[in-house]
């Protein structure tokens, strides 16, 4: 069998049955995950790491170096915040072609220095090699209290709900492949939703002190994202599409696809969270972002994530969210 035939999360199911057999007892969250994490005497410690690779994640020709160092970093500040964690040194390699720039190797760790400030994020150090394209690894290390985040932990009865908008980051990287002229505000906008886009790491904290238990990290789109969570917990969600969150400056440029965009873009680095609507409730006066109830987790169909309109109708998914190898991942909205 072939990579691309057991797919991207087949394929991390391989590996945790691999590994899991020399787990060691300090261990909390392993494979699977945002971020790995386990007891120390002091604390809880959560690591994470992801890779972005040139014409896979990103091209030169549609992000500048210094958004590049700064997306680099905040994928993996995302994945600390899913876990509701505090971030602190971060781990950086390396692959370069030998005829790539010094001044853009210093653009992009301003770009990696510009985000680390506003967390107090260290660059602890890292690795360079060389390589036919241009590859950048990132490793997080940070810290939790005693209630950790994860995607195993939703219930039946829990209400589904998202930080801030969706839909604004697929809506740039459409934009941006297709060379479309928009108005300056919205192009603006869409561009840094796409290529900067802001951590949520206060806002994990927050759901951490205040009972949320489940919460993950839209990084592959809302429906594939969510169905994650159903999964790892056993049950299954129902979504009202039309709660859910979209910017106006999407609908307005992408009348008929805003939907699909918010449904199926991935690299979104918003949370959705479960929780009792009494909690959700008093999480929505003390995020710093606008928080949106979206749907509830139901016992039956566990794994599975069902889509209703207004009047009750069920509603087809056009497009699927991104899985790594899989020939129908929608490379269009990642």
């Amino acid at each position: 069998m072939k990579v691309s035939e057991l797919g991207e999360f087949g394929l991390i199911e391989l590996f945790a049955g691999i590994v899991i057999r020399s787990r060691g007892e300090a261990l909390l969250v392993d494979i699977g995950d945002d971020a790995a994490a386990w007891r120390t005497d002091a604390s809880i410690q959560l690591a994470t790491c992801d890779a972005l690779i040139q014409d896979v994640h990103f091209t030169l020709g549609t992000t500048t170096w210094r958004e590049l160092g700064w997306k680099a970093l905040a994928v993996n500040l995302s994945d600390i915040a899913a876990m509701g964690g505090l971030p602190q040194y971060a781990l950086v390699s390396l692959g370069l072609p030998g005829d790539t720039e010094v001044e853009h190797m210093v653009e992009l760790y301003e770009g990696m220095v510009e985000l680390a400030r506003l967390f107090d994020v260290a660059i602890a150090g890292g690795d360079v090699v060389g390589s036919p394209l241009v590859l950048l690894s990132v490793t997080v290390l940070g810290t939790a209290s005693n209630q950790i985040l994860t995607r195993a932990a939703a219930a039946s009865g829990d209400h589904i709900a998202v930080t801030g908008y969706l839909g604004a980051s697929a809506a740039g990287l459409v934009m941006l492949k297709r060379g479309l002229q928009l108005d300056k505000e919205t192009a603006a906008l869409l561009r840094e939703a796409h290529l900067k886009p802001y951590p949520r790491v206060i806002e994990g904290q927050i759901l951490a002190c205040h009972g949320v238990k489940a919460t993950i990290d839209l990084s592959d789109g809302l429906v594939s994202d969510l169905a994650k969570v159903c999964k790892a917990s056993g049950v299954g969600a129902r979504l009202r599409v039309g709660e859910i969150p979209i910017h106006p400056m999407v609908s307005a440029a992408f009348r008929e696809d805003c939907l699909d965009l918010a449904l199926s873009g991935g690299e979104v680095y918003e949370l959705l969270f479960t929780g009792r609507i009494e909690v959700i409730d008093k999480i929505k006066g003390l995020m710093p972002c606008p928080v949106t109830v979206i749907g509830e987790m139901v016992s039956d169909e566990p794994g599975r994530v069902r889509l209703f309109d207004e009047q009750g109708g069920e509603v087809r998914l056009r497009r699927g969210g991104w899985e790594h190898f899989a020939p129908g991942s929608n490379n269009e909205l990642r």
